[in-house]
């Protein structure tokens, strides 16, 4: 019996304040309609807000319903909050769709880069870039973001497949790296950037 082919998987991950919401968000609107490229939201327990990731809220409790009854695809818990991409990620794969997720460098070392035909994307920027992002977004008081830069030293991705983007620059040239990413490693490619 042949192996069961899926549609690529891309981990995107990175530290606070590297961007990756604004990167992926642009890259979305770059891509085709027709791309056949589709973007995972993240299950969190932090409240929605009016700018940033556009996440699905949980409750703890919700998020352990969910967890117990093995809805998440992957889970993980950072920055005092559980995170989640819902299982619903595998039947996409399935039906031929590529996969764009939003996750943990920690979590991605944890299950071993997670299959084959799976792409991890880091998205990263300077030290003092980091720092600027986290200090303008006030998502936390300065103690906070102090342990976000810290952690952001703390895990080193060892994986081959690695690609990394330098998001330091125009937030459209980041973007367009991570389409070319996407259309020179999924079949098949995505033909043009949508304008």
């Amino acid at each position: 019996m042949p192996p069961l082919v899926t549609a690529p998987l891309f981990y995107v991950m990175g530290p606070s304040g590297a961007g990756k919401d604004s990167v992926l968000g642009r890259a979305r609107a770059l891509l085709p309609a027709d791309a056949s490229v589709v973007f995972a939201h993240r299950y969190i327990t932090r409240p929605p807000e009016t700018s940033g990731e556009n996440h699905v809220a949980l409750s703890c409790e919700e998020f352990a319903l969910r967890r117990t009854h093995g809805l998440f695809a992957f889970h993980w818990q950072a920055h005092g909050n559980h995170y989640g991409i819902g299982r619903e990620i595998h039947a996409w794969r399935k039906a031929g769709l590529t996969v764009v997720v939003s996750g943990s460098r920690e979590h991605f070392q944890d299950v071993a880069g997670i299959d084959p035909d799976t792409y991890p994307v880091l998205i990263t920027a300077p030290a003092e870039r980091l720092r600027e992002r986290l200090a303008a977004r006030g998502r936390e008081d300065e103690a906070a973001a102090a342990r976000r830069l810290e952690r952001s030293d703390a895990y080193d991705v060892h994986d081959p497949r690695l690609i990394t983007i330098t998001n330091d620059g125009p937030l459209d040239a980041a973007a367009e790296a991570f389409v070319r990413v996407i259309a020179t490693l999924r079949s098949p490619p995505v033909a043009r950037l949508r304008a």
